[in-house]
């Protein structure tokens, strides 16, 4: 009886972990489809002038791609959950509406879309309302800007910055300089300018820093004391700084470049070597910065790190072995999680976080669209055919609540937008025009 009772039971336990081993390698196998491996371009288009349309080399076509833009853009600033907010006449916001705040994370993408899709007045509308309530007119934070306002009352809810938002205005406003010149209504380079000059200026009077930690030619998590000395990976956007490199003519081309360099190199150390996955926050040195519960596992933050590592490989390629390598790293991992299944929130090496971090009101992990988008677009530099499924993935998805009632038109929506845009070429680096 005893015999009769092991024999089976251990049987069944080998056919388990025999089943589990073959999913195991099968998730990391090649999988096959009509439309081959992907053949990521291996010239950025600051040399080609090219951007390159995925969707359109997935089978889609031109119209339908160009409706799904359109649409995307009707629903983060036209529609009826839209983020994008006009007021007083001249002025406009995007609002964080989970958290009830105007943000510089969420004015300077404001700007970035706005500037992208050519439409001044919108810009012109956001910029306004920027320098209104959020920028500092005067002190030790001259010309910063206030990262977290109340839209309804105008009142700053912190008087401290957040890097992201400065390195995404000065990239924006320089954008604007060459698309519209800078003789209609707003000097755009003379914007710029003041902030980076503003930046340069700051040494630690009253706490207040420089953006960029020139010591580790990074960029910090906040340019004040307490928040210099390390950093998140997210705001690391090598490409940006190329762009500053290019267009801020402030006689600091050579450190804007190193920095874009060493942005490389940081992505290289922060990311995990078998998941690809970044923490939130991040030392110089690429090892996880912890804060509490938050900071040193893979959350809302770190869903933007993909994004900017695509960006960087679509607008220059300068590091595209490696990131070609990141890519398939980071994509595999989330095909092994299943591709309609992964969450949104891992430790860098993938297993789960005893804590999770709450987002309007809801504990939970979620199939986001924020992530599935921004993990489309390492598409651009992947060459395994499961790079498809992540486009088909992000074709395929929607703006709208999910089952349990939780919606985020901001972050969700942002995000997607901007992936769509760069999935089909249509986030480009904006050369001066002749005006």
């Amino acid at each position: 009886m005893i015999k009769k009772f092991y024999i089976p039971v251990l049987c069944i336990f080998c056919l388990l972990f025999f089943t589990a081993d073959i999913i195991a390698q099968n998730c990391d196998e090649e999988v096959e489809g009509p439309r081959g491996k992907m053949e990521p371009w291996t010239k950025g288009a600051w040399e080609t002038g090219e951007y390159r349309n995925l969707f359109l080399e997935a089978g889609y076509s031109q119209a339908a791609i160009d409706a799904k833009l359109k649409k995307a853009f009707y629903d983060v600033f036209e529609g009826p959950n839209r983020v994008y907010f006009e007021v007083e006449d001249s002025l406009a916001y995007v609002s964080d509406l989970k958290n009830k705040d105007a943000r510089t994370e969420g004015l300077s993408y404001g700007l970035m879309v706005a500037v992208q899709f050519d439409k001044k007045e919108v810009f012109d509308k956001l910029w306004r309302w920027t320098v209104k309530y959020m920028q500092h007119q005067e002190g030790p934070s001259e010309a910063y800007f206030a990262w977290s306002v109340d839209p309804k009352t105008g009142k700053k809810n912190a008087e401290g910055s957040a890097s992201d938002g400065e390195l995404f205005f000065v990239t924006a406003l320089l954008f604007a300089s060459n698309l519209w010149g800078n003789d209609t209504g707003i000097d755009y380079y003379a914007e710029a300018r003041r902030i980076l000059d503003a930046m340069w200026s700051k040494d630690g009077t009253n706490g207040v820093r420089n953006v960029l930690n020139e010591e580790h030619k990074q960029i910090t998590f906040v340019p004040h004391d307490g928040g210099y000395d390390w950093t998140d990976p997210s705001y690391h956007v090598p490409a940006f700084f190329e762009i500053w490199a290019e267009y801020a003519n402030d006689g600091r081309e050579e450190f804007y470049r190193a920095t874009a360099d060493t942005a490389r190199v940081f992505l290289h150390r922060a990311t995990h070597p078998e998941t690809g996955l970044t923490p939130d926050y991040a030392e110089f040195s690429g090892e996880p910065h912890s804060r509490g519960k938050m900071g040193d596992a893979f959350r809302y933050d770190s869903w933007r790190v993909p994004f900017n590592i695509a960006m960087d490989y679509s607008w220059f390629a300068k590091d595209r072995e490696w990131q070609q390598q990141y890519a398939h790293r980071f994509q595999n991992f989330l095909y092994c999680e299943g591709l309609e299944t992964y969450v949104d929130q891992y430790n860098i090496d993938g297993s789960t976080p005893d804590w999770i971090l709450p987002a309007g009101g809801f504990q939970k992990l979620r199939h986001s669209l924020g992530l599935v988008s921004t993990a489309a677009t390492a598409s651009l530099m992947t060459t395994h055919p499961k790079g498809w499924k992540f486009v088909d993935e992000i074709w395929d998805a929607k703006l709208e609540p999910y089952e349990d009632g939780y919606f985020d038109p901001y972050f969700d929506g942002l995000l997607y937008l901007f992936s769509f845009m760069q999935l089909s070429g249509n986030y480009q680096i904006i050369t001066p025009q002749a005006n």
